[in-house]
């Protein structure tokens, strides 16, 4: 390979210097470049009627019982841990519930310990049943033993008053039988919260036990606090800022695995000379509730002098919540990947390419306003949202827009610009902020059809979270800590660092915030799943990594579990600027990094990546087959940034699904067509709709294939999709580089084969 990553331009030498040529006279007169049809019409969508629904298992009452009896034996086997067995805390203690079917079914033949005395309910939803447990216990375990009317879904919920409830476990595919469920959180009150039956009759179980420590496990964790050693807060009396900001820099410029972690942040004020340069690993940002409230007369720079101008692996880096005075009147932002630019205020220009024009493969900004023009120069795709900017100069192969005012007008593939009037759905990032001298946390107002910024046209919408409701984690916390400041019912700040987790990080509680700083790394160790969410509305998940570990993961993130099915459409959960590797820093395997269960959930802005090169790197060494793939229907992507991964980059399996946006590479270290071989197809799809969905829909996708082992490797398709009606797609391209493999067809069996060392796109505007 090219010394890793050189392959993303590979263009030809007269490509090139056609491209110099072109950006070179842009740079000299934006101002000709021609105005071509009007946007894309914004996208109007309705769920599906009637509402989907899964299909509930059945047992009957013989399993059961014989399951129940099973269960009570081996409770009575010694187990071979050393460690202590959990005490059985609910038996005989008070008991209530929503319902009783009857005078023989009390909520207390539930907790007596006699497998011949049962709860049941009325026959409706929502039913309950609660246990005071006297005192706050930490609780460990639950075990249910169901009669054979069961609840296929169902919440397991934890009080400290038996009035606020957080949630501890949830499912919609619950089997009946007997459920042994661990779980982890203090709490005096537990109940189970039952939302859907298997069968015509209420809710019945035959014991609800409740297991934990017999002491209240300590003191609950505090919220708030400081934000740790690796966050570095400036005001305008700092000495020396610039002396600080340097050194940083020198430390992380070219540290693409490094270990380092750093936040930036800048109290309100004016900052006069600055020069934030940005290596890995760091993110600069403002602490005004507006970008204006913080005004640097000098710039936030990244280029490419550590990679002799090659900006094609300027990763994990970020701006966000300033406003700019740039000193010659153009800012410097030459990044790749995971490299948000956002709510960000330039009073000039904007400058995408890094020095000399070397190639760079970014990228994504929103929520900004650029008042000058954005140049992206050698950028070979770009995705912009809910912004303003003052002129476009050129686009190498993808420029896409949502929402965006001052946007070049739709004109695919020449220039390659895919412009819509407005984002269907969109809710903005969560950021730290300073009220006088209190943190709080912003979390924006989602909105419909947006356009343009959610700031400087008065006070922005939304709510403010005093950072005492948040676990301000450090490093050195583990996931079961981790874990009992959610079921408290805290939110989650990650401050800058790596966190190894031995279980998952369970966030149950409805519009859980988990916002990350300095691009906090979790990895999740002993093959677990780093994070798991349940089907609750509304969490935010933003600004944080995932790095596989050398066991493999089944999952690396989990947005909802398998069967999820609630509506989620006025309060989705949001996930952002939240980026996945696998490999590296190190080995690391995962079979499917990703997956999306819960409908209606927004992943805004996402770098989902299979490594091709660095520490850990090789077609079986770093292992991953799937990146990511949807179930929940209504899922709406907006920068979708997926690549290497061993089979399917994106599979989409969900109803009503969109996205805006989607920049892909094939894996380029297959070693030979065998490798890849699908069955009867050559290669597997970079994005494939399943043939059971009915209406799906994408904007601006672009595939690239760059097979270094060996060129002579053939792609079927970048895309392939079920021709019906409700599957539309628009401007879609696919790109061999330099030759290094080549598509016979953009999607299915439609669109010119690529050929030759020319990297020049084969395209296709409409699909079917």
């Amino acid at each position: 390979m090219y010394g890793a990553r050189e392959k993303h331009l590979r263009y030809s030498e007269s490509a090139l210097q056609a491209l110099s040529h072109r950006t070179s006279r842009i740079a000299e007169d934006s101002g000709d470049l021609p105005m071509h049809a009007p946007p894309l019409a914004s996208p109007v969508f309705r769920r599906p009627s009637p509402a989907r629904r899964r299909p509930a298992s059945r047992r009957g009452l013989a399993a059961s019982l014989a399951a129940t009896l099973i269960a009570s034996l081996l409770l009575l086997i010694p187990g071979t841990s050393a460690q202590a067995a959990p005490t059985l805390l609910s038996q005989g203690k008070p008991v209530t519930a929503s319902s009783q079917e009857n005078g023989g079914t009390p909520a207390t033949g539930a907790v007596d310990g006699d497998n011949g005395t049962r709860w049941s309910s009325a026959a409706s939803d929502p039913q309950w049943i609660q246990v005071d447990l006297g005192a706050t216990a930490a609780v460990s375990q639950i075990v249910l033993r169901w009669e054979t009317a069961y609840a296929t879904a169902y919440r397991i919920e934890f009080s400290a008053n038996g009035t606020n409830w957080t949630t501890a476990y949830s499912t919609a595919t619950g089997p009946g039988g007997t459920e042994t469920l661990n779980v982890s959180g203090n709490a005096r009150y537990v109940r189970v919260y039952g939302t859907a039956r298997a069968t015509q009759w209420g809710y019945s179980l035959w014991e609800f036990q409740v297991f934990g420590g017999t002491s209240g496990g300590g003191d609950p964790l505090p919220g708030g606090g400081d934000l740790g050693p690796n966050v570095v807060v400036f005001d305008p009396s700092t000495p020396n800022i610039q002396g600080r900001l340097d050194e940083i820099f020198r430390q992380q410029e070219s540290a693409q695995f490094g270990s380092g972690r750093y936040q930036l942040l800048f109290k309100p004020g004016t900052y006069n000379n600055i020069n934030a340069q940005l290596g890995f690993y760091t993110s600069i940002s403002g602490l005004g509730l507006s970008p204006d409230d913080t005004t640097f007369n000098g710039d936030v720079t990244v280029d490419a002098g550590w990679f002799n101008g090659n900006a094609t692996q300027n990763f994990w880096r970020s701006a966000e919540n300033l406003a700019l005075n740039p000193v010659n009147g153009t800012n410097r932002w030459a990044v790749a990947q995971a490299a948000p630019f956002r709510r960000m205020h330039v009073k000039g220009g904007l400058n995408l390419a890094p020095n000399g024009y070397g190639w760079a493969s970014g990228g994504y900004i929103a929520d900004s306003r650029i008042d000058g023009t954005v140049g992206p120069y050698s950028q070979q795709q770009w995705y912009t949202r809910d912004s303003s900017v003052g002129g476009w100069t050129n686009g190498v192969w993808n420029m896409t827009f949502s929402g965006v005012e001052g946007a070049p007008a739709q004109s695919f593939p020449n220039p390659p610009y895919t412009t819509l009037n407005t984002t269907p759905v969109s809710r903005e990032k969560p950021f730290l902020y300073l009220d006088g001298n209190a943190y709080k946390v912003f979390v924006p107002a989602k909105r419909t059809n947006a356009r343009g910024t959610t700031w400087g046209n008065g006070a922005p919408q939304g709510q403010s979270l005093p950072l005492d409701q948040f676990y301000v984690v450090k490093p050195g916390a583990t996931a079961a800590t981790i874990n009992q400041a959610l079921a408290q019912g805290l939110n989650l700040l990650f401050t800058p660092g790596i966190y190894h987790v031995d279980q998952p990080i369970n966030v149950n509680r409805a519009n859980t915030v988990v916002l990350g700083l300095g691009l906090a790394t979790i990895v999740p160790d002993n093959g677990v799943t780093a994070m798991k969410v349940a089907d609750v509305d509304g969490v935010k998940l933003a600004g944080f990594l995932i790095d596989a570990g050398p066991v493999n993961s089944p999952t690396l993130l989990e947005v909802g579990p398998q069967g999820a099915s609630a509506d989620h459409s006025a309060n989705p959960t949001t996930v952002q600027d939240v980026f996945i590797r696998i490999g590296g820093a190190g080995p690391g395997k995962a079979t499917t990094s990703m997956v999306v269960n819960s409908d209606d959930t927004i992943i805004d802005h996402t770098w989902v990546w299979r490594a091709d090169h660095g520490a850990g790197v090789g077609w079986e060494t770093n292992r991953a087959d799937y990146g990511i793939r949807v179930n929940g229907d209504d899922v709406l992507a907006t920068g979708l940034f997926v690549e290497h991964f061993n089979k399917y980059d994106v599979e989409w399996y969900g109803e009503n699904g969109r996205t805006i946006f989607f920049q892909n590479e094939k894996a380029y270290d297959a070693p030979n067509q065998a490798a890849i071989q699908n069955g009867s197809i050559k290669g597997y799809a970079a994005y494939k709709v399943a043939d059971s969905v009915n209406n799906h829909e994408g904007w601006g996708l672009g595939s690239y294939c760059n097979y270094t082992s060996d060129s002579t490797i053939q792609q079927d398709h970048g895309f392939q999709a079920p021709v019906k009606p409700g599957v539309r797609f628009h401007d879609l391209l696919v790109v061999s580089l330099g030759g290094m493999g080549q598509y016979n067809h953009v999607i299915n069996s439609i669109g010119s084969p690529t050929s030759g060392t020319s990297t020049v796109p084969s395209t296709v505007t409409s699909f079917p």
